[in-house]
């Protein structure tokens, strides 16, 4: 979980403390490669609406403010070098993947984020597939909502739309932090994805996960869930190997090993 940030205390949410937000998860949400890394470039702000109606006429200078702010510092990276960089003895440059940042402010509807915090959500490129996110933060001790994959930058969306019945939820830590999904449907494929192969539940790690790794189906008549692993370096459940293409009951509360690389947590919800 994320520390504290500046505008705890009491005090009011002001542009410097959602700058101070903006630049910290560029910094969290980088994708490294082989001679650059990629930061986040699009931003979604989710702010309380007491806040939101407080900032809405000065939101324009915020972001360009922001905009400036970003852009410095990322010509400050590209004179340090990194501790990649050092390990391996070759100049990394950073950059992103736009002309341009992105930088849109939001009202969050269902109260999830209080008074005096911040949500940010962002996405490594305007196309914002679920392989090539960025991250999620939020200047308060707390976890970002979220049901899915990340909130799209085009425009406000509620975390969940209202009157959809949670199943289960899915806790887990892949690259870009902790993370939550709810489970609304009866089915959920769960894999890194890809362009071409859109995932219910895409997982940002490395390629021991498989593009779709494994999948999750519920019994719309029963509610009882069902597991199959579909994936090349295998999935556990409680700490056993599944055979995979093999649907298997899923218990009520359970841990599901991707590929030794991460562990969901499965639990469902009455």
């Amino acid at each position: 979980m994320l520390q504290n940030g500046p505008g705890l205390g009491g005090q009011k949410l002001n542009g410097q403390v959602i700058i101070a937000e903006l630049l910290r998860n560029m910094e969290l949400g980088a994708f490294e490669m082989a001679y650059s890394t990629l930061l986040p470039c699009v931003f979604s702000v989710y702010l309380n609406p007491e806040d939101y109606t407080r900032l809405r006429g000065v939101f324009q200078f915020v972001a360009d403010d922001a905009r400036r702010a970003l852009g410095a510092r990322v010509a400050e990276l590209n004179n340090v070098p990194s501790r990649f960089a050092l390990k391996k003895k070759q100049s990394r440059e950073y950059r992103i993947a736009a002309k341009d940042w992105v930088i849109e402010f939001f009202a969050d509807n269902e109260s999830a984020v209080p008074v005096g915090d911040v949500e940010i959500h962002s996405e490594l490129s305007e196309s914002a597939e679920p392989t090539f996110r960025g991250t999620r933060t939020t200047l308060m001790d707390r976890e970002p909502s979220v049901t899915g994959s990340v909130r799209p930058a085009t425009g406000p969306t509620e975390t969940r739309k209202q009157g959809d019945r949670i199943f289960a939820e899915i806790r887990y830590e892949d690259e870009s932090g902790p993370q939550l999904f709810l489970v609304t449907q009866n089915q959920v494929r769960i894999g890194r994805g890809a362009e071409d192969e859109p995932m219910d539940l895409a997982i940002y790690t490395n390629d021991e996960v498989s593009r779709e790794h494994m999948q999750l189906r519920r019994d719309a008549a029963t509610g009882q869930f069902f597991i199959v692993d579909r994936s090349t370096n295998g999935t556990w459940l409680d700490g056993k190997r599944l055979k995979r293409d093999q649907e298997l009951p899923l218990p009520e509360r359970a841990e599901i090993g991707l590929a030794d690389v991460l562990t969901l947590v499965f639990q469902v919800r009455r």
